[in-house]
């Protein structure tokens, strides 16, 4: 008896998602062919497309696995399944090249080098020994390099590189990790290292294996290197050399800002610093961000300048095979275990890309540039992160390793681009249920940095295939970003942009990131340096009922003379004596506040605060811990942003264990009112109370009164979940202690993980307002 013809069947199946260049048709390809399937797999301007044919039982299990088993760089969004006829098709299954056609893909991160690469790399034995761009479709630059979608060789800056015979073997067998590997490269069809010195120097220019040798010989004699990684230059140097580290902050006029350091490994790391398990798995991820880590007291092992002033010290990983080759394989002379690894810039500038550029931008910073020839397409800096107690982790600043993967929206949104504040600009490109953060750029202080933003948001129009119909931007009058945002907004239908208030888009971002659709409002805590008002004035300790139709403000911190304005905020003991001032509290000549000021700057700010010359009013929660920083003693001149704030949470953090207290402040129908715990602070202080448990007292009593706020409000309106944001809130033993209270009184509470508190995570919060604001007309 003839057995039954089991007729075939045929599925068209379409893959949404990070998909390209991360080896995923090679792993449809394994997979079909071990099924027995026919068929095919393609890239598409939307995502991957497939098509399979074999008997039923086989294809149903193919599209079960399909998303089960994925390579390490992807990420699947949506698959979509159609049945077709049968062709009748051969048992092969192809890899088609990539089809032109209308849609979206998302392009993947640029990653750290994989274990595989680092295995070539060190290996004498390997011809990608010591390839300084030695990388797989697991691991390596993409968002950096990419020029265009959908991600393909000729749409990177790998174009000027055609492949060696060796290579282009790898990049077309469908059974090797190099499968389509877009920056697939070795030592003989490049990119190529290069080192030069500044102009009349000594330094001789080399290439490739040499100019690492020589890079890592200026490290170790103490000399600063600027050096081009993946997204940007860094300038290095020896952490260790005291005299490398004061030269380095002396040339970039870094004031006291801790800098960025790069860790040869893990041991390294454990010498300098205190590492949990969670804060390892965070600095050893793909993302390889730099992690705010608790430095250790024995401080020997660093140079001073290296983070001064501050318990925390900033780490990083190497995750370019150049940061591998320039701490040494085991076969090199020692050299340095920890470099300091800050971005190539001057102070207030964007990071530089250009290579000709960073020739003048750092002349006078660097002594030497190791550099190679392969074009960097989009700038992106390190991304920075802190883990909190429960091992959560809060991004501070999004860039690097997280660029530009998308975020899903609860809310459908117009095609919009949402230009962030002028502090800690970046930029997100959204459209229906995604968003897309561009990298961060900085402070929008000058024209480099806008320009910078430009690029920016051009290069995100670009990859993302989304065509701006709207602009949102903040509604301070004066900010740079609004300015860009009118100019930008003239040539789209809708002519103005939606300026959204400062605050409001803060909450709105919490929610966005917790996937909230905004049909029910929050009590949303926002508390920050600085944000326009909607009176003019400088709001920043608010409480706002709050969804993405509007808000209300709820109540906020009593407001008080901000003397001379922005340029009144580096100086913390004014704003101390301002808040003395406002409170009715005098000042004795034997507070640290009042002793850190000269008599001419004491009478000028009296006559300011008395006749309201050049002061205006301030809600600003920010400014009230700079305040109290400078009233406690530790902090009277800022160096850079937040300084004195920092400075502030380490003393409190010291004592938080041995002390429970807290300073209540004056909680009334419309607010809550600072000086009762000011006065509290200068009777402390006078009684000679350490510092750190002043510290601690004062960051107790802002959780007790959100708390007791918060509760208010939902007895006034029934509300249940608080969302957190602002930049006061990177202060994590603060966000801690609300949180632990409020979920204690039963809120839900909403804080940031992947979306920054800071000014980084605004332009989110924007473009949701912004899309209901549209809505509604």
């Amino acid at each position: 008896m003839t057995a039954p013809t089991i007729r075939a069947v045929r599925r068209r199946v379409t893959v949404r998602g990070t998909v390209q260049g991360v080896g995923f048709r090679p792993y449809v390809h394994r997979l079909a062919t071990d099924l027995m399937l026919a068929g095919f797999v393609s890239n598409t301007a939307s995502g991957v497309l497939i098509e399979v044919e074999g008997p039923p039982d086989g294809v149903a299990r193919f599209c079960e696995r399909l998303c089960a088993e994925p390579p390490p760089l992807a990420a699947v969004t949506g698959v979509g399944v159609e049945d077709l006829p049968a062709t009748g098709a051969d048992d092969t299954f192809r890899i088609s090249s990539t089809e032109r056609s209308a849609g979206r893909t998302l392009l993947p991160p640029d990653t750290a080098t994989c274990a595989d690469c680092l295995r070539e790399l060190t290996d004498p034995a390997d011809r990608r020994h010591r390839h300084p761009f030695v990388t797989c479709t697991h691991c390596g630059p993409r968002f950096t390099i990419a020029t265009g979608m959908p991600y393909d060789r000729a749409a990177t800056t790998m174009t000027g590189f055609p492949m060696c015979p060796a290579c282009a073997r790898e990049y077309g067998d469908v059974a090797d990790r190099r499968f389509h590997a877009q920056p697939v490269a070795c030592p003989d069809c490049g990119p190529r290292l290069y080192l030069v010195g500044g102009p009349g120097s000594r330094i001789r220019p080399a290439r490739g294996t040499d100019a690492l040798a020589a890079a890592r010989a200026l490290l170790a004699a103490g000399r600063i290197v600027a050096v081009k990684g993946l997204g940007g230059y860094h300038l290095a140097c020896d952490a260790a050399d005291v005299r490398a580290v004061d030269a380095l902050r002396t040339r970039k006029a870094r004031g006291g800002k801790p800098f960025a350091v790069m860790c040869a490994d893990l041991d390294a790391v454990r010498r300098i610093a205190t590492l949990s398990a969670a804060e390892q798995a965070a600095l050893t991820s793909p993302r390889r961000p730099i992690v705010l880590l608790r430095r250790r007291a024995r401080r020997e092992v660093l140079a001073p300048g290296v983070s001064p002033g501050s318990p925390y010290l900033g780490v990083m990983l190497p995750y370019a095979p150049v940061h591998t080759l320039l701490f040494g394989l085991p076969c090199d002379p020692p050299g340095p275990r920890v470099l300091v690894m800050t971005s190539g810039n001057r102070s207030g500038e964007p990071i530089v890309t250009d290579d000709d550029e960073a020739l003048t931008r750092l002349s006078g910073l660097a002594d030497a540039w190791l550099a190679h020839d392969r074009p960097i397409a989009s700038a992106c800096d390190d991304s920075l992160l802190r883990v909190r107690r429960d091992g959560t982790e809060q991004v501070l600043r999004r860039s690097r390793g997280y660029v530009p993967r998308p975020l899903r929206l609860p809310v459908t949104v117009p095609p919009t681009v949402a230009v962030g504040g002028d502090l800690k600009h970046a930029l997100c490109i959204g459209e229906n249920d995604q968003a897309w953060f561009g990298p961060h750029v900085g402070d929008m202080g000058d024209l480099t940095t806008l320009e910078a933003a430009r690029r920016a948001e051009s290069q995100m129009r670009r990859l993302t295939g989304v065509s701006p119909e709207l602009v949102a931007a903040d509604r301070h009058p004066g900010y740079h970003s609004v300015q860009w945002a009118r100019r930008r907004a003239a040539h789209l239908p809708r002519r103005t942009p939606v300026c959204v208030q400062h605050h409001h888009a803060h909450i709105a971002s919490a929610m966005a990131e917790h996937g909230l659709d905004g049909t029910t409002p929050v009590i949303g805590v926002a508390f920050d340096g600085t944000g326009y008002g909607d009176d003019g004035t400088v709001w920043g300790g608010e409480i706002l009922l709050a969804d993405y139709a509007g808000y209300r403000r709820f109540a906020h911190l009593t407001s008080a003379p901000l003397p001379g304005g922005d340029a009144g905020v580096a100086n913390p003991c004014r704003l101390a004596l301002a808040r003395l001032w406002a409170a009715g509290v005098g000042w004795g000549a034997d507070l640290p506040c009042v002793a850190a000021c000269t008599g001419d700057e004491l009478a000028l700010l009296e006559r300011q605060l008395s006749r309201g010359v050049a002061c205006v009013a301030t809600s600003s929660m920010g400014r009230l811990f700079d305040a109290v920083s400078s009233l406690v003693g530790l902090c009277h001149r800022a160096g850079y942003e937040a300084q004195a704030a920092v400075e502030l949470e380490a003393a409190a953090r010291s004592a938080w264990n041995t002390d429970s207290s807290a300073y209540a402040f004056g909680i009334t129908a419309g607010g809550f009112d600072p000086a009762p715990v000011l006065r509290g602070l200068v009777a402390d202080l006078r009684r000679g109370t350490d510092v750190p448990v002043l510290a601690a007292r004062f960051h107790r009593g802002v959780a007790r009164a959100v708390v007791e706020l918060c509760r208010r409000a939902r007895r006034a309106t029934g509300l249940t979940t608080v969302a957190l944001s602002g930049g006061v809130f990177a202060n994590t033993l603060l966000e801690d202690e609300c949180t632990a209270l409020l979920t204690d009184k039963g809120f839900a509470v909403l804080r940031h993980g992947e979306v920054p508190p800071n000014d980084g995570g605004l332009a989110l919060g924007q473009l949701v307002v912004a899309a209901h604001e549209q809505q509604k007309e």
